[in-house]
């Protein structure tokens, strides 16, 4: 693992308009990310740096040290209007180099001084560490949390998500946060066509997730834009080989899977939420590269 030490200028960034994101601004103190997720999307960001989107997304960390001193001068700014600020929507701010660095604990003071509202999505149980400034900045403004736990299974756990902790540990996380007050959902992301969007597989992750007393629970389908893609077709052909035809049919519209495929599975999260008591739902991501109309839908999966 390597990490690269720099300043930044700036940390609370805008979000394109064009990526129909739920927010507007987010803070990434972390570029590259220990995970090791084999579907990240954010692989491609990597390139931005000359840096490569395989294993040097995975090993060589960009380190913003300088990032809880930008977001308090940033927040302190005339021209802030105290807008929602997302943590975790690029790669995890609770990382292996988290642990090294300690840049949320600045992050998070800063932004409960401001009575800034924020949420953060992680795979991550090292924001247990950070609860009581969680909650001193509960009792100032609106903070979310979530955790991304797309299956159960600890064997594919093992394949796509090596550097995270394991499932059940993340939904232990979400017990512990709505424990403690700070309300915490699921991102059931990403449900992966053929090897965790199976009805049994569904269900499984599901139960659970109710059983760990989320807020609310949603679903995103795999998408796999350039970067994410070469890398995880290759993760593919290493490791499912007969699966690289079927997905080659499914993603030929472009990044994302059929429109109809998706709505599947959403529905099928949505029952089974209504089913264990999960009263929250909220809506995945709307799609960016919808599937032309006159693309016929497919019945690809076990779902």
């Amino acid at each position: 693992m390597t990490f690269y030490e720099v300043r930044a200028r700036t940390v609370v960034n805008r979000v394109p308009d064009a990526s129909r994101m739920p927010f507007r601004w987010t803070v990434n103190p972390y570029r590259g990310c220990s995970h090791a997720c084999v579907y990240c999307f954010a692989r491609k960001t990597h390139e931005y740096l000359d840096l490569g989107s395989g294993a040097d997304f995975d090993s060589r960390i960009v380190v913003k040290v300088n990032a809880a001193e930008r977001v308090r001068a940033e927040l302190a700014s005339p021209r802030w209007r105290g807008e929602h600020i997302a943590l975790g929507a690029n790669v995890d701010c609770y990382q292996r180099a988290e642990g090294r660095y300690r840049l949320m604990p600045g992050i998070l003071a800063a932004l409960r001084d401001a009575a800034n509202p924020f949420s953060i999505l992680t795979k991550g149980s090292l924001i247990l560490r950070d609860l009581p400034l969680l909650q001193e900045a509960a009792e100032r403004t609106t903070v979310g949390a979530a955790v991304s736990v797309g299956s159960v299974d600890p064997d594919l756990w093992r394949l796509v998500e090596p550097g995270t902790p394991p499932p059940r540990r993340r939904l232990g996380v979400c017990a512990a946060l709505n424990e403690a007050g700070i309300g915490c959902g699921v991102l059931m992301g990403p449900v992966i066509p053929y090897l965790s969007d199976s009805p049994a597989q569904l269900d499984a992750a599901v139960r659970a997730i109710a059983e760990a007393g989320a807020t609310s629970v949603s679903a995103i389908t795999l998408h796999l834009r350039p970067g994410a893609r070469e890398h995880f077709m290759a993760w593919l052909r290493e490791h499912h080989p007969e699966l690289v035809v079927p997905y080659a049919r499914l993603y030929r519209g472009g990044s994302y899977a059929p429109r109809e495929y998706q709505e599947r599975v959403s529905r099928r999260v949505r029952d089974l939420a209504d089913r264990y008591g999960i009263t929250g739902r909220r809506a995945p991501p709307p799609v960016a590269e919808p599937v032309p109309p006159s693309a016929p839908p497919r019945q690809l999966t076990l779902l």
